[in-house]
């Protein structure tokens, strides 16, 4: 789901050579008391605000339920949007006897949940099968203006080496069925088990682009563009590009920091296209390679430094692509509250990190499903 940039926006960031932003995020019903997942998504819209429904619809299964803010020129603004989101639908979800929660996968044992009632979905049943059961995958999906297709592709291959590091931050599904899988995002392994889940392969144009689509459609292996699921994409309705491979995050803060970093980062390479520079062509069995490595460690662990193929801490990797990015985050005016972010995703840890420090210090499957939910709403939470 994507919303469209008004023309007052559209012309304030080109008057200002500015990029917009804007995210989507994906959340997990939760029952009100248990921790199962609660095929709650009617019931809570049922409760929302008319004013907020523009920005808020069903995903693929009816324990889910998806935001998009407004696109963006401030990182406050931004931030003032997921912060409204997240409380008006938390909000909604408790008048319905649930509870919102910002996590990969459900942590805790339940039955698989049901699809929406959506005919679209249906038709990917069928084709599918049960290539995601459970109770639902959330992600983290970024949006970032573009000038053009063509320049798009080239943003694309620039941005490939660096989303594994980018992965790593958004880490937040350690624990599946009530236990710890041993990966910091167990629904990035689950997610790659559909077919055209992948990083993003090197493109020589918008042309070619648009054949691979062809191609997989009419391969079978998707039934239409929204399927091409690809770590980093062309909208198809909107001049963006779009990042999204990570777990959706347990904080509003978390959240904000990644899109920053998002931005910067297609700021910075969008100089590289225009200068001319051509993009690294780093092998594709390495890429997944370091994408398989983000969802094992997360940040906490290591990651492969594309530059010289070998492992090095994720963190250090992370600290390399804030330096990389720095001058476009001042340039757009986030460099102070993404330094302030980045300090405290460092202290504090992924998202995956806090809830195995949890678990450490002897907390239940249900006392995290309690944290995630007050992290999620912006409420205080005890590991913050």
């Amino acid at each position: 789901m994507e919303t469209a940039i008004s023309p007052e926006l559209a012309a304030k960031a080109e008057r200002d050579d500015l990029l917009t932003l804007g995210v989507e995020e994906e959340y997990l019903l939760v029952d009100a008391v248990e921790p199962r997942a609660a095929e709650a998504v009617d019931a809570v819209f049922a409760e929302m605000p008319g004013d907020l429904r523009d920005g808020v619809q069903h995903e693929f299964y009816r324990t889910q339920i998806e935001v998009a803010s407004p696109p963006q020129l401030e990182l406050d603004g931004l931030a003032t949007s997921l912060r409204r989101l997240r409380s008006e639908v938390a909000a909604a979800a408790r008048r319905a006897g649930a509870r919102l929660v910002a996590v990969g996968t459900g942590p805790a044992t339940g039955h698989n949940a049901r699809i929406v009632d959506d005919e679209r979905y249906h038709r990917m049943r069928a084709r599918f099968g049960d290539l995601s059961p459970g109770q639902g995958m959330c992600g983290t999906h970024v949006h970032v203006s573009i000038p053009d297709p063509e320049t798009g592709v080239q943003v694309l291959n620039h941005v490939r080496p660096w989303l594994p590091v980018l992965q790593a931050a958004t880490a937040n599904s350690p624990l599946s069925g009530g236990h710890d899988t041993g990966y910091a995002s167990w629904r990035s392994m689950l997610w790659e088990r559909w077919p055209t889940v992948g990083p993003t392969p090197y493109l020589r144009s918008h042309e070619h682009y648009l054949t691979l689509i062809g191609d997989l459609e009419a391969s079978g292996a998707m039934l239409d563009e929204g399927m091409l699921y690809w770590y980093a994409r062309l909208s198809a309705n909107y001049p963006t590009v779009e990042i999204r491979m990570g777990d959706v995050m347990p904080t509003a803060d978390d959240a904000v920091l990644l899109a920053a970093l998002t931005r910067a980062l297609v700021g910075t390479v969008l100089h590289e296209v225009q200068a001319g520079m051509e993009a690294p062509d780093v092998e594709h069995p390495l890429l997944m390679a370091a994408h398989w490595r983000a969802a094992h460690d997360g940040l906490e662990g290591l990651n492969i430094d594309m530059a010289t193929r070998e492992p090095r801490p994720a963190w250090r990797l992370m600290r390399q692509l804030f330096d990389y990015v720095r001058p476009e985050l001042e340039r757009h005016g986030d460099l102070g509250t993404a330094t302030v972010l980045m300090e405290r995703l460092r202290d504090r840890g992924t998202g995956a990190a806090r809830q195995r420090a949890l678990l450490a210090r002897g907390a239940s499957i249900g006392d995290v499903v309690d944290w995630l939910a007050r992290a999620t709403a912006d409420e205080h939470a005890p590991t913050d």
